[in-house]
């Protein structure tokens, strides 16, 4: 594979598991170094920052809460301090809580908020202080800005259609310092939080998904890995799907 991100500094919000590590891993593979951060899973997190340091990079796997507006500032400072800088922040991390408008409480409803898009915000702001021209902001959006085709999931889908309007917005403000922004919109993706072989899966991969599969994480990964790259300079403020068909 061609080192694309050769020497390139990135940190992943939400980089331990699932979709966030093959992202590590990717751009590892591609070069880059690497710091991640986690929430709960010490033990994922340092064992994907161990298969990133394999392809010769520098990798770190830092504790923050990605609610916690102070925890995610110093995660961009530490990466700035332990990397001499930063080239790509992809926001990665986020979480789904599912319930009807009648049961839906409202501390589910503020941390959502607080980890899909406030936290998406204060990275973004943080990093861009350091970020020189050709910068890469990536955010791990979901086809469900578009579609939310069960009931139960408005307040997620809301919180990552918010994204859409702040990416469009910030590529205004960072388009002239020659900083790109962008969303990734994944389909149904394998990971242990959603994985391939469940009944929910069988009934999306039946009846909802073109491809009739899950994607992979490193599916997604290589999208993310191209916005990160240098053929993706005049590609900013798009929400790019990648969904196999689930929105089609």
């Amino acid at each position: 594979m061609s080192r694309h991100l050769e020497n390139k500094r990135a940190l992943v919000i939400g980089g331990s598991r699932g979709i966030g590590a093959a992202i590590v891993r990717r751009f590892a593979r591609e070069g880059a170094h690497v710091v991640l951060t986690y929430v709960s899973k010490q033990e994922a997190a340092e064992g994907t920052a161990r298969t990133a340091r394999t392809f010769g990079v520098q990798a770190l796997a830092i504790r923050a809460d990605s609610a916690d507006a102070g925890e995610v500032v110093a995660a961009v400072e530490q990466t700035v301090s332990e990397l001499s800088g930063i080239d790509i922040l992809v926001n990665s991390a986020g979480i789904a809580i599912m319930a009807p408008i009648d049961d839906y409480r409202l501390e589910d409803l503020d941390r959502t908020l607080a980890v899909n898009v406030r936290a998406v915000f204060i990275a973004t702001q943080a990093a861009v202080k350091y970020m020189k021209e050709g910068g890469r902001i990536i955010n791990i959006g979901s086809c469900n800005a578009e579609r939310m085709p069960f009931a139960g999931g408005s307040v997620y889908a809301m919180s990552k259609a918010a994204l859409v309007g702040l990416v469009k917005g910030l590529a205004r403000d960072l388009g002239q310092r020659g900083i790109t922004i962008n969303n990734v919109h994944p389909g149904p993706t394998d990971t242990d939080m959603n994985p391939a072989t469940s009944d929910f899966a069988k009934t999306l991969k039946e009846q909802v998904l073109a491809l009739h599969r899950y994607a992979s994480g490193d599916e997604i990964a290589s999208l993310v890995a191209y916005l990160a790259g240098p053929e993706a300079g005049y590609v900013t403020g798009a929400s790019l799907t990648i969904d196999g068909g689930f929105t089609a």
